[in-house]
């Protein structure tokens, strides 16, 4: 997952309260909650040489030691994904009629070379006030924090009313890989049954320089799909060249995909996101964003919100090229040119609705067109219930006293996608927070400051016991 709001949330909020560097010493909870969450960082979930059955063995083992039962700890592994193992833990509530909730964090994580890295990449490593590794934000963070809190509640013999499931998967940062959410989601559907999940996707910004701006709650993400355009040709010698040529057709096709604005459309969560933030604001983006939340048909209002880049994709549907390929000699005409198209589909479209629209947009059928994988779920939004996110925002005022908390849809996406094709609907949870770079996520020397992870902890197990006892 990608805080795909770092950016445009920072520029909303002017001040707001101080977030300084962690320098007191670790209470004993957090001191041994450090050393769960530096043998997940530590233990190395890439795809090339990884393992997330190892992680989820590790994880588990944490859980029978402070209590849980083996027939409440699930180990499950594909068979055809040995390394891409999940871990599906059970902690039992007191009701007989109140759904679960379920808890979704990701342990796998981005590729990192050590040859690349300042530091060891899966060595976790605290300066000035961060903890640096792959994976100490996204998303072994969350993942740490949800899995000590099952920790946390055994060792003390706490009896929620609503049963907790913890699921802790592989896959969300490689497209087309196995994916232990889907897997679940297709297969063990009755094992991850809850009335709602708490994921990814929500959390915080700070200014960078120890002030937390703002938190947000993830309702809704966009659903990613890659389409391939190819174009062929006869080819022949460069020394006799026509305009039949497989580049010119595929660069035709591509500038027709950059000119193309799919239609702008809102949600509840979108609509929320624009009136509150341009309620913040006193400039002309402000002016222009709460214009268009209550008239989506102002298209003055449109044309302004559009020159940002991150209010542009929120929306609507976005597709933009990212790969191209072609040709088989310096010296001959290209017989085949390949492009890929990435595609952030708006919640409810299709990928045969979205390849439709660029099949009408690029107006030539000689230029074919194929989705990278097929049957990917379509992206819903879930509802903006007020015993969930409510309960969201109260606990964020309490714990993050003074700092505002926003609605948001991601313009990426996240495994909550596969939870929300078979009835789960996902929240992405405030809590975590992000300088404005981004902490190196998915980039290199990825970071997350001390106070944002024990803080975050602090405010995540408030939320998952206040919502068990409901």
């Amino acid at each position: 997952m990608k805080n795909s709001l770092v950016a445009a949330t920072a520029a909303l909020i002017a001040a707001s309260p101080s977030a300084q560097a962690q320098t007191a010493p670790l209470r004993p909870d957090q001191a041994e909650f450090r050393g769960l969450y530096k043998e997940l960082v530590e233990t190395n979930t890439a795809l090339s040489e990884g393992s997330c059955t190892l992680a989820a063995e590790r994880m588990a083992a944490r859980l029978k030691a402070a209590g849980m039962k083996d027939d409440q700890l699930h180990l499950l592994v594909a068979p055809e994904a040995p390394r891409d193992g999940s871990l599906v833990a059970v902690y039992p509530g007191t009701s007989k009629t109140l759904k679960p909730i379920l808890l979704l964090a990701h342990i796998d994580v981005v590729e990192a070379k050590r040859s690349d890295w300042t530091r060891d990449p899966f060595t976790l490593i605290e300066e000035n006030g961060y903890f640096y590794g792959r994976g100490t934000y996204d998303d072994k963070a969350q993942a740490a924090i949800f899995t000590d809190t099952l920790v946390r509640m055994a060792k003390a013999g706490a009896k929620p009313k609503r049963t907790i499931k913890l699921a802790l998967t592989c896959g969300e940062e490689t497209s087309g890989a196995f994916n232990g959410a889907d897997w679940l989601a297709r297969n063990k559907r009755d094992l991850i049954d809850a009335e709602f999940a708490l994921n990814e996707g929500g959390g915080g910004l700070s200014d960078g320089k120890g002030k937390l701006i703002a938190q947000s709650i993830q309702v809704g993400e966009k659903a990613y799909q890659d389409f391939t355009l190819t174009t062929t040709n006869p080819g022949g010698h460069s020394s006799q060249p026509v305009r039949d040529n497989a580049i010119y057709a595929m660069a035709d096709a591509v500038a027709k995909v950059r000119d193309y604005e799919f239609p702008l459309e809102f949600n509840d969560s979108t609509r929320t996101f624009f009136a509150r933030s341009g309620a913040f604001r006193s400039d002309a983006m402000g002016k222009a964003m709460a214009a268009l939340a209550a008239n989506p048909a102002d298209t003055a209002a449109e044309a302004v919100v559009n020159t940002d880049k991150m209010f542009h994709s929120m929306l609507r549907t976005t597709c933009v090229a990212t790969l191209i390929d072609g040709g088989h000699a310096q010296n001959a005409l290209p017989q085949k040119v390949t492009a890929n198209i990435n595609c952030r589909m708006f919640p409810g479209r299709t990928p045969d609705e979205t390849q439709a629209l660029l099949a009408a947009a690029i107006a030539n059928p000689a230029v074919a067109i194929e989705q990278k994988v097929r049957g990917k779920p379509i992206a819903k939004v879930p509802p903006m219930t007020p015993a969930i996110t409510g309960t969201m925002e109260k606990l964020a005022a309490k714990h993050f006293p003074g700092v505002p908390v926003l609605p948001k849809m991601l313009t990426g996406a996240t495994d909550g996608v596969y939870l929300a094709a078979v009835g789960i609907p996902t929240y992405g949870t405030p809590g975590l927070w992000v300088d404005p770079d981004g902490n190196g996520t998915h980039g290199l020397n990825e970071r997350i400051a001390v106070k944002s992870l024990m803080d975050g902890r602090d405010y995540l197990y408030d939320l998952v016991t206040t919502l068990a006892a409901r």
